[in-house]
């Protein structure tokens, strides 16, 4: 999913509104997003004290953000049987010979990690199995003229076609058999938005990867997660991530967005 057109030029004031009057107002009610009404809102403006700049265009990013998460977005999340019926599909087809990465789990709950690893065969087979790195465990840098004018604070996941100067990097969040809502998850969109923040901290084109998230778990994300969501939305419209693939998007979007990245 990318960032909804119409709101590309707001500024850092708007952001502030949106996550205030969302924290205030609530973000889901019977499993379901909610939607929001101009009554609320003036209410909202008189208890709080505040004068919102612009209701009207506030009133409908909060509803498009519910109505696509509510519509669209939950229908993209897998759960564990789901992924792995995929990821085998997957390797029965295409046999990629990509390193593997496994999850931080033992015993029984062991098992490769699938969101990963579909990322990283869906770069094999447009770059090459040498074409990209996946868990660098390294921090990517940004070089010019021999000199270094970004070294990022996080190790992303992945990054293609390196860590020197790389054209794109991504982070990929699956809690695939977590029976709760830890502050794991909590602290990884947090870490998002700071490494969206570093990114456009490099102001000149050239040198500025496209910043990537990939998100899955149905319990973890729809069941458990709503308001992270919407601020993952809210992320993607300000610009701190190009492109955020939710669950079963890895299949179908992701090679899309891989074959531009191979013309430019």
């Amino acid at each position: 999913m990318k960032a909804f057109n119409d709101y590309l030029k707001c500024e850092s004031g708007f952001w502030d509104e949106v996550r205030l009057v969302s924290e205030s107002l609530g973000y889901s009610s019977n499993k379901i997003l909610k939607t929001y009404n101009k009554e609320q809102i003036d209410l909202l403006e008189s208890d709080l004290k505040i004068i919102l700049n612009d209701k009207a265009l506030l009133l409908k990013y909060l509803n498009e953000r519910s109505e696509i998460l509510n519509s669209k977005v939950q229908n993209f999340f897998m759960d564990k049987d789901e992924v792995k019926k995929i990821y085998d599909e997957y390797i029965y087809n295409n046999k990629p010979i990509s390193k593997v990465i496994m999850n931080k789990q033992k015993g029984d709950k062991k098992h490769p990690s699938y969101l990963s690893n579909l990322v990283s065969f869906g770069c094999e087979k447009v770059f090459g199995v040498d074409g990209f790195i996946n868990d660098p465990q390294k921090l990517c840098f940004i070089v010019e003229d021999k000199k270094i004018i970004k070294t990022f604070a996080r190790r992303f996941d992945g990054a293609l076609p390196t860590i020197k100067n790389p054209k794109a990097v991504w982070e990929v969040k699956e809690y695939y058999g977590t029976t709760s809502f830890g502050s794991r998850v909590a602290d990884g969109v947090y870490e998002t938005l700071l490494d969206g923040l570093e990114i456009n901290q490099i102001k000149t084109n050239k040198y500025k990867p496209k910043h990537f998230l990939f998100i899955d778990d149905k319990f973890t994300w729809w069941g458990m997660g709503k308001s992270y969501l919407c601020r993952i939305i809210d992320m993607l419209n300000m610009k701190l991530v190009d492109e955020v693939f939710f669950g079963k998007e890895v299949i179908t979007e992701w090679p899309k967005t891989l074959k531009k990245l191979e013309t430019n």
